[in-house]
């Protein structure tokens, strides 16, 4: 959770101007509600003279500052350059601009040095602000020790120890008097560093303190608090704090910050307030617009049964390439069957297995059939059934292509695959494959067999109801078979029987 927070720009990173007035100094614009501005204090001779050698323009911690903006101007060059040559528009400026980073690059053992350089200077520093601190009479008034412990906690904070940095900054906000603007600021800066190490806690009651006295306090800020307002279970707390950060913003003009909305999404969703959920999804997808939103929202609107908004919502995803698992894909072709549109559905299915989103099994390979014949494609249909019929030993497969070849009129075709659907077991289908069977027989003149597979279906039917189509098939194949029986025996050339 630690990661969530960010340390934001600390009042303590800059170093004194002609001596040490930067940090006596009161900004013109007050910061805070009753605050006094008080008159500029000043650091004694003694003390000014003992720090001047540490954060003076000799002095390790100006050093370690300096070596730091080096290796960071460094890296800045270097990376330019590199810039520069890949967005190069001709060969001649290309070589130009490599001949410019061959010459001015700095190697990375020239940054690395730097920072070594920064650590040891920082460490020096260190020991001579303890050194400082330890003499009482070096820097004795309350001021004068305040000034010492911003620069400890600077320096820990620039080594990376925050747990050091806290005590220091600790020692600043419980000193002697009431807090000023200075004080202030270091209350914010120490709640960052309360959320940084998951003091969570104490970080939401400096933060407190501080935003009482703040005439601003900025959507950074209030996001920070509603952050940790939201880690620390105060739900009511954390929306209250978004809110005033979304109406901040949107009374100026901007756009709230993102983490307003995302804090209120997962709060409004747990107490069920799913129509707002639905218009905080819509507001992220307005002003940052990334498709895991898109689909966060689809499901808003399925569960409101907003049918073609849900549609509309995967579509958007599904047309920029960002339905990437198989789940997906299978869910925006079932919002394409649910909403009579097969043909779309089919078509998503057939590029998901192209694009091996999906797996080429007999499952999928049925799921394209089925929408497909749906569609009305019935050559489509036949040809992805025949895929799932190899992947499969299923006879309900079987079933469904002789359905579509006798569709198509290929009653051959549709009496062997009735028979192969029989011999794999069509399962809830028997009844209905003996059916097909019979009628492609009959489409044959095969009369006799047609009424053994008619007489099949109804032995094989589950209630009269179902009794009453093969029924009526074998009144109809007997009369035929008697019919054409008699044709022949008057000397009439009628066709016989074709299945073989």
């Amino acid at each position: 959770m630690a990661a969530f927070f960010s340390i934001a720009a600390l009042p303590v990173a800059q170093l004194p101007i002609e001596g040490l007035g930067v940090f006596a100094q009161e900004e013109e614009e007050k910061k805070y509600k009753n605050v006094e501005t008080r008159k500029r204090e000043s650091v004694g001779k003694t003390c000014s003279s003992a720090l001047d050698k540490v954060i003076g323009e000799k002095g390790p911690v100006f050093l370690a500052q300096a070596a730091e903006d080096a290796a960071s101007q460094a890296e800045s060059l270097n990376k330019k350059m590199k810039e520069d040559i890949q967005n190069a528009k001709t060969k001649d400026e290309k070589a130009l601009f490599e001949a410019q980073y061959k010459e001015l690059k700095v190697s990375q053992v020239t940054i690395d040095k730097y920072m070594k350089d920064a650590g040891r200077f920082w460490k020096d520093g260190e020991r001579a602000l303890l050194n400082i601190d330890r003499k009482e009479k070096t820097c004795s008034s309350d001021y004068e020790k305040i000034q010492v412990w911003n620069y400890l906690a600077y320096t820990y904070y620039s080594l990376d120890d925050f747990k050091k940095a806290i005590v220091y900054y600790e020692y600043i906000v419980n000193s002697p008097g009431e807090d000023d603007a200075f004080r202030l600021d270091t209350r914010r800066t120490l709640a960052q560093f309360y959320a940084q190490q998951e003091r969570y806690l104490e970080a939401i009651t400096q933060y407190e303190i501080w935003e009482a006295q703040a005439f601003s306090v900025g959507a950074s800020d209030r996001l920070m608090m509603a952050q940790l307002y939201n880690v620390l279970e105060k739900k009511d707390q954390a929306l209250e704090m978004t809110k005033i950060g979304i109406a901040d913003a949107e009374l100026k003009g901007e756009v709230p910050k993102e983490g307003f909305w995302q804090i209120q999404f997962p709060i409004y969703y747990d107490r069920s307030e799913f129509k707002k959920v639905g218009e905080i999804l819509e507001k992220l997808v307005e002003h940052y617009p990334k498709w895991s939103y898109w689909k966060q929202l689809g499901g808003m609107y399925g569960m409101q049964e907003r049918d073609l908004d849900q549609l509309v919502a995967y579509e958007v995803v599904y047309l920029n390439g960002e339905l990437k698992s198989e789940s997906d894909i299978k869910n925006i072709a079932g919002f394409y069957q649910g909403a009579d549109v097969p043909y779309r559905a089919a078509k998503i299915i057939e590029a998901g297995i192209k694009d091996e989103i999906l797996e080429e099994t007999s499952d999928n390979y049925k799921l394209l059939a089925d929408s497909w014949y749906q569609a009305y494609e019935l050559r489509s249909a036949l040809q992805s059934y025949e895929k799932a019929s190899k992947l499969s030993d299923s006879g309900e497969i079987q079933f469904r292509i002789a359905s579509i070849y006798l569709d198509l009129g290929e009653d051959k075709n549709a009496y062997r695959a009735s028979l192969l659907a029989e011999k794999k077991g069509a399962g809830k289908h028997k009844a209905a494959n003996y059916n097909k069977m019979g009628m492609a027989l009959t489409n044959m003149y095969c009369f006799k067999d047609a009424v053994k597979a008619f007489n099949n279906a109804v032995k094989h039917s589950k209630d009269r109801k179902s009794q009453r189509s093969p029924k009526q098939w074998i009144k109809y194949a007997s009369f035929e078979d008697d019919r054409y029986r008699k044709l022949r025996n008057a000397g009439a050339k009628v066709k016989s029987c074709g299945k073989a």
